[in-house]
């Protein structure tokens, strides 16, 4: 990953804070010299807050564009000028960022020269002496703002790669999920051609009738046509409900018998507590009225959620309530305790959830899951029923 790809952007604050902080080095480094510069030497005074000045501009200007150059100059200018030495310790931390050592190690051998040098030059006549220990503090100023400068830079890249891999991580789950809803929709249409293959089927065996059958009387063949014409009805307004329905796949022209629905919600509950799962069940619907495809949802809405049940709290009670009427529309509510294999964790949402959702909502209802009191998982769907 390159230097450019986790620099943050600043924003007023942080060019701000970074400034005070310069000015601060600064003043501190030429507060033991201003008299002096003053007295004797005004021109020398001028010049060396100029050079600060021209240095502090250098660096909050340029010193991401230009790293190396910038910090090769306002260091060149700290051996002349104390108001230089803010600047030019900005730029080394912010060289360090970078992590390159054929840019940091000649840049922190030019800073500790550059102290060394402006030491003999700048200072005072009534300052003491270098000492061993001054030459040492030297080494460690430019080891501390090399190493500070490499923290942030690390530091920079950890957050920049943990963004990339959150993104990643978030495009991958958006695939899936378009994947589980692209396969459910798949599924919805095949269940419809299904259907609409036995209703034309039908319709098809009705008109054959009566092409071939001369000898039927008229109320015989009124009752027929009645019954085509029932039975296109039918087929018309189930393939209305997924019209716009995209779907491939090998294996879709073959017909098969009707979809299991709300009637076969009895056989599906047998099947599941001979898995060995603990089901209670209320159901109160008149299903002599429930429109098929709705009867086909609320069928797989249940089993979607005793699935979803048994793979996260296979030893657990489940209850399951369908409650429904034309006009008020069908509800559906699957309630069972969280494992206690799971640490009291909520079932997390896997894909066959996404899918029931994307199903829900083709159907025009709502679905939502959530855990209640902190140790039942519940699942509710809403479907409408025209009156």
């Amino acid at each position: 990953m390159r230097p450019v790809d986790y620099q943050p952007t600043l924003k007023w604050w942080g060019h701000t804070w970074r400034v005070i902080v310069v000015v601060a080095i600064s003043g501190i480094g030429w507060a033991p010299r201003i008299d002096y510069q003053w007295t004797d030497h005004p021109w020398w005074f001028g010049l060396d807050l100029a050079l600060g000045l021209v240095a502090l501009v250098l660096v909050m200007r340029y010193r991401r564009t230009h790293p190396v150059l910038v910090a090769t100059v306002t260091a060149l200018m700290t051996a002349v000028s104390t108001t230089a030495g803010g600047p030019a310790a900005l730029a080394l931390v912010s060289l360090s960022t970078r992590r390159r050592w054929k840019e940091i190690v000649p840049q922190a051998l030019l800073t500790i020269a550059t102290m060394l040098t402006s030491e003999y030059v700048l200072r005072a006549p009534d300052e003491a002496p270098l000492t061993l220990l001054d030459w040492a503090l030297f080494v460690v100023i430019a080891a501390f703002m090399v190493a500070w400068g490499m923290y942030i830079g690390s530091r920079r890249e950890l957050l920049a790669s943990w963004r990339a891999r959150a993104l990643l991580t978030e495009a991958e789950q958006a695939a899936r999920v378009r994947e589980a809803q692209s396969a459910e929709r798949a599924r919805i249409a095949r269940e419809m051609h299904d259907v609409l293959a036995h209703r034309i089927s039908a319709v098809s065996m009705y008109a054959g009738a009566l092409a071939f059958r001369d000898d039927l009387s008229p109320a015989e063949t009124k009752q027929t046509a009645q019954t085509i014409q029932e039975t296109s009805h039918q087929a018309l307004t189930e393939l209305r409900e997924v019209l716009g329905v995209l779907r491939d796949g090998p294996g879709d022209a073959d017909p098969e018998l009707p979809q299991a629905t709300v009637v076969d919600l009895g056989e599906l509950i047998e099947e599941n507590r001979r898995t060995g799962m603990r089901i209670d069940v209320h159901v109160d619907v008149d299903v002599q009225v429930l429109p098929t495809v709705l009867g086909r949802t609320v069928y797989r809405c249940v089993q979607e959620a005793l699935t979803n049940a048994r793979k996260h709290a296979p030893a657990s009670r489940v209850r399951v309530s369908v409650l429904g009427a034309p006009g008020r529309g069908v509800d559906i509510r699957v309630e069972n305790p969280l494992s206690l294999a799971a640490d009291h964790s909520p079932p997390e949402s896997g894909f066959g959830l996404v899918g029931l959702a994307e199903r829900v909502e083709l159907a025009g209802g709502r679905q939502e899951h959530q855990t209640t009191g902190g140790d039942t998982f519940v699942l509710t769907v809403w479907l409408p029923w025209q009156s």
